[in-house]
């Protein structure tokens, strides 16, 4: 047994894998990571863009696509079956584990970020139009993501809500969550036992962000420098153990257990980016730190590849949580707002995420220009 299987049977956390490529499909090699202990894929529209631009594994069917097909629903189009292809890897995960394990993730559009009807249709249509049990589909965690939230759930869909920073816009997706859950028991459904949910909290961008932040603050006052770089690193994984405090704190207690005893499971937190950004840190820094039941850590290749070769499991997530709240006043009291943190790195997820696919779009485009598939 790998240390895959082992995080999951030893404390309780799914690996997932962040990435989701053709060639992974067609080689077999999503089946060896799930045969490895991988229990979950997640995707985003930098993740396709990259498989699409990085190869000629999608070139025939493009062309194909294009005889009947704007680029961008040929786009989709590809972009369906290969979610269609992995669903089918991971079903015997979510058969075996009733339901916990074994999705794949769809993300909406990334222009509708901020359009709470606009992704409430989308992520309906990706449903319906993919209509597999062990589907996710992606909803950014936005203000205006809330709502949509809420009903994809009253409507018994399973939804991964992506791009969180802050422990308050977490606490408001749990309510939703919640939310979607009592409107689809009050109006008469008693199913609630087959939605599941997953918030996916993003880690090492919080720290990269701060970091950046520190040094700026170190290079003003000259007195505090060293105090100040001494926090660097130290944001990230704070936040998400106190994000998990959260987590524990909402799915128990009166609210939570009246649902509960109408078979509702809880929403559980996923740990993104957990890849290290910076080459002075621990190349697992942002998984070590975040071991724990009840949780899932979806990895990029690489980060996979750490894990297996010298990772160490213990738990971790819950060791000290008085800990990780001195870390983040330490952090107020040096001038770091975590709340503008939180901003800033919401709307640079948003428009990453719409860059990536404006710059697929013109690669398609230009590509069904020079096959003649476009005026």
């Amino acid at each position: 047994m790998t240390k895959l299987h082992d995080l999951y049977r030893q404390q309780g956390q799914s690996p997932w894998i962040d990435n989701l490529r053709r060639d992974y499909l067609r080689t077999g090699r999503l089946q060896e990571l799930v045969d490895e202990g991988i229990r979950g894929v997640t995707s985003n529209p930098t993740i396709f863009a990259k498989a699409i631009e990085g190869g000629t594994e999608y070139d025939e069917q493009f062309a194909g696509l294009l005889r009947s097909s704007s680029v961008e629903d040929a786009y989709w189009d590809m972009v369906v079956d290969d979610i269609e292809d992995a669903l089918r890897v991971l079903r015997p995960v979510y058969d075996s584990s009733s339901g916990v394990d074994g999705y794949v993730s769809l993300e909406v559009a990334p222009s509708l970020a901020h359009d709470t009807a606009g992704t409430t249709e989308s992520a309906r249509h990706l449903h319906e139009l993919i209509d597999e049990p062990n589907l996710y589909v992606k909803i950014p965690g936005t203000s205006e993501g809330l709502g949509a939230i809420r009903t994809m759930v009253s409507e018994g869909r399973n939804i991964n809500v992506t791009l969180l920073f802050s422990l308050e816009r977490y606490g408001e997706v749990v309510d939703a969550y919640l939310g979607g859950l009592e409107d689809r028991l009050a109006a008469g459904n008693d199913d609630l036992a087959k939605v599941h949910g997953v918030a996916s909290f993003f880690v090492s961008r919080v720290d990269t962000e701060v970091d950046r932040r520190l040094e700026t603050l170190a290079g003003q006052d000259e007195s505090r420098a060293s105090t100040r770089r001494a926090l660097r690193g130290t944001a990230a994984v704070a936040q998400a153990q106190l994000a998990y405090q959260l987590f524990l704190e909402r799915f128990s207690g009166d609210r939570w257990d009246r649902l509960h005893a109408e078979g509702a499971n809880p929403q559980r937190p996923l740990w993104a980016s957990t890849s290290t950004k910076n080459p002075d840190y621990p190349d697992l820094k942002y998984v070590e730190g975040l071991i724990g039941p009840g949780t899932v850590d979806t990895m990029p290749d690489e980060t996979v590849a750490a894990l297996l070769d010298h990772g160490r499991l213990a738990r971790t997530v819950d060791a000290d949580p008085d800990g990780a709240r001195r870390a983040l006043e330490d952090l107020a009291e040096a001038g770091i707002d975590m709340a503008d943190v939180a901003r800033t790195l919401e709307d640079e997820g948003v428009a990453s995420f719409a860059k990536s696919f404006d710059e697929l779009m013109q690669v398609l485009d230009d590509k069904a220009n020079a096959l003649g598939g476009t005026d």
